[in-house]
């Protein structure tokens, strides 16, 4: 199966799609931050570990733009602190 994760602007989300489904994480644009508002998973995703895969495509766009991540959202939350490679991230 593939899966390709985009940065959906006009929305402000990324997107995880496998197969015909999507996982998002919702966020608006600060000057050196990316707010993470909201990470969801349909049900059908729930259990796959996609929103685990999507966080890590996050994570690697917010270094790469050299960004810091505020996680609003729980999951996205706990997701950072509990990757330690990721926690320098947190702002």
């Amino acid at each position: 199966m593939i899966e390709t994760v985009r940065d959906n602007v006009e929305q402000g989300r990324f997107e995880l799609q496998v197969g015909g489904d999507v996982a998002f994480a919702t966020y608006r644009r600060e000057p050196g931050r990316l707010v993470i508002g909201y990470v969801y998973a349909p049900p059908v995703l729930r259990g796959t570990g996609a929103a685990a895969r999507l966080m890590e495509a996050v994570a690697a766009h917010a270094r790469a733009e050299g960004d810091r991540i505020v996680p609003l959202c729980g999951y996205a939350r706990a997701w950072l602190r509990g990757h330690r490679a990721h926690r320098d991230l947190l702002a």
